[in-house]
């Protein structure tokens, strides 16, 4: 039961069921805002405030159990996101739905750190990447199968059912890890400062602020895609599963782009992605009008969100193992850290704009932080290019 392709699996596995839990409010936005009698910008703020806690909670407890087995780290963290899904299963109110998913996102964030240092373990040197990228992509097939499913299920049967297949999923994750991934599993001890110290090089405080700025960008619109693809795009609600799986599918795509990307080019190809981001947010506006184009443009947008996955994880480990080996696991956070800083920038961003604007203006002001992105990534790869290295802590 442990070959690598068997751990593979369950890795992969692992972000699909963070995945499916994290995106699944998208997907009911509208049955949680009708349930508890609360406006949908409201409840797109959950987004925010899961975004929040999974980017500040991550680096703590990652750093506390960088030193014990990270195998029984793993799932003690699995053991707790999934009383976090049974609290959001039995929430009467929007109150307790919301501190059921404050407990989800403390421990999410470590569970998908955790798989990652795992990926980086048992993979094979030429396999490191294509492995990291099908990581990536669980968490775009839970929103090609997760999250339509989800959907689905929630205008069938109700919410609650949503999360309950989350629970199961869950439930039968922890089995699988416990069968398949090596128990002995430690990372070189270190104290806390220690393992901080990666921190302090400057490509990595730079590099930090790339998955944030790219979902920033991303997700002015995404927490709204569900009115955006029904009340903008005029699209019916069976059709609405439906996009979301071709989203998905454009999602999983472009994370096995970004795995061939980490192959190929890597940074270096990454200004032309944001250009083309820009490009695109600023024709929403227009688009917009017409259903299918409009239709059209999102799944190009969403192909580029997960290009800067594969190339931007191996930087973060690449520097780590040469300079920072008691550092590999706080190394594999940041991606999905900054990247939860930028879902909650986003989604906030969008909230403002929805609240005192439109939705036809989320396009534009998404457009803003791909410009920030593309600024980082032409100053990141012309520090690499110098083979600057400086562990100094200011910027």
């Amino acid at each position: 039961m442990k070959t690598f392709k068997f751990q593979s699996f369950v890795l992969v596995l692992i972000a699909f069921v963070l995945g499916f839990s994290e995106f699944l409010i998208v997907g009911i936005l509208d049955d949680l805002s009708h349930q508890f009698n609360v406006s949908v910008a409201t409840v797109g703020y959950l987004v925010t405030a899961f975004a929040i806690v999974y980017a500040i909670s991550t680096p703590f407890i990652t750093i506390l159990i960088g030193r014990f087995n990270l195998f029984w780290d793993l799932m003690v963290a699995m053991a707790v996101f999934t009383f976090g899904n049974i609290l959001s299963f039995l929430a009467p109110n929007f109150l307790m739905l919301t501190v059921s998913r404050v407990v989800t996102a403390m421990v999410a964030g470590v569970s998908i750190s955790l798989g990652l240092t795992f990926a980086g373990y048992v993979a094979p040197m030429a396999k490191r990447g294509w492995l990291l990228s099908w990581v990536f992509s669980g968490f775009s097939i839970a929103s090609v199968v997760g999250v339509p499913l989800g959907t689905w299920i929630s205008t069938q049967f109700g919410w609650r059912i949503s999360f309950l297949t989350v629970i199961v999923i869950s439930v039968l994750t922890m089995g699988l890890i416990f069968v398949s991934l090596p128990k002995d599993f430690k990372q070189k001890k270190s104290t806390i400062s220690g393992q901080l110290a990666l921190l302090g090089n400057h490509r990595i405080q730079i590099g930090m602020l790339l998955p944030m700025f790219n979902l920033a960008a991303i997700y002015v619109f995404y927490t709204y895609l569900r009115p955006i693809i029904t009340n903008q795009l005029h699209f019916s609600v069976s059709m609405l599963t439906i996009l979301l799986a071709v989203f998905g599918i454009a999602n999983i795509i472009g994370n096995r782009a970004s795995g061939r990307l980490s192959e190929g080019p890597g940074m270096k190809g990454m200004p032309f992605v944001y250009i083309g981001q820009f490009i695109l947010m600023m024709l929403m506006p227009f688009v917009f009008n017409f259903s299918w184009p409009g239709a059209l443009l999102l799944t190009l947008v969403i192909f580029t969100m997960p290009l800067i996955n594969s190339p931007i994880q191996l930087f973060f480990l690449q520097i780590a193992e040469k300079d920072y080996p008691q550092s590999i696991v706080l190394a594999s956070s940041l991606n999905s850290i900054f990247s939860n800083f930028g879902i909650a920038l986003g989604s906030a961003t969008g909230g403002v704009i929805v609240s005192n604007l439109s939705l036809d203006a989320v396009g534009p002001g998404g457009a803003v932080y791909a410009v920030v992105a593309l600024g980082l990534v032409l100053w990141l790869n012309h520090l690499t290019s110098k083979g600057l290295s400086s562990r100094s802590t200011n910027l």
